[in-house]
């Protein structure tokens, strides 16, 4: 039976749960990303969160507090020194499981679970989203006339300067057919004046 189950017990006694998550976490720190299995993610995700927002206020007690859960001074150092600079900013949620499909061996979902803020490559791809976003609303930021009237004059510019480069691939493409035409007779004489030679 299930009678007030409030998390994954992970099929551990909860000593050897402990020990694992402890270590788990140290890892994440030390590493900013590990490759685990969905289930042990989620639990660790709720084991180690707190221990984050702990690591904002850099007091001897929060040390103390931290070092009990981690049992590893260089997570703690590194936990206090590097990564809570990073998140202070962020109000929780500080991990990202990201699923990567099942385990050849027996099935298992797969994850890897990274700490938010040191995944470069999706912080890039978040400002160049927030960037390209164009929303308009019915309410403020409307265009002046002046606005409107200078963007009208910009695109009636690169219509122009479109026909007249198209007017002048035309000239060119007439001045050829005249070249060629002028060319044809002369080279009909030069074989007249040879077959009268020939003659």
């Amino acid at each position: 039976m299930r009678h007030g189950k409030k998390f994954n017990h992970l099929g551990r006694k909860s000593a050897h749960r402990k020990a694992m998550l402890s270590n788990m976490a140290s890892s994440l720190i030390l590493h900013k990303r590990i490759k685990t299995t969905v289930a042990k993610a989620k639990a660790l995700r709720m084991y180690v969160e707190p221990l984050i927002t702990k690591s904002k206020d850099d007091s001897t007690h929060s040390r103390r507090v931290v070092f009990s859960y981690l049992k590893d001074k260089f997570a703690v150092t590194e936990l206090f020194r590097e990564v809570s600079a990073k998140i202070s900013a962020r109000p929780g949620g500080y991990t990202r499981i990201l699923k990567t499909g099942n385990r050849l061996g027996d099935n298992a979902d797969m994850c890897i679970i990274e700490l938010v803020d040191y995944n470069e490559n999706m912080l890039v791809k978040k400002d160049d989203a927030k960037a390209k976003t164009t929303r308009r609303s019915r309410r403020g930021n409307k265009k002046t006339e002046t606005d409107v009237s200078s963007e009208l004059k910009e695109k009636v510019e690169q219509k122009e300067e479109v026909v007249e480069t198209a007017e002048e691939v035309v000239e060119t493409k007439e001045e050829k057919k005249v070249e060629d035409k002028v060319e044809e007779p002369k080279a009909e004489k030069k074989e007249d004046t040879d077959e009268k030679e020939e003659k």
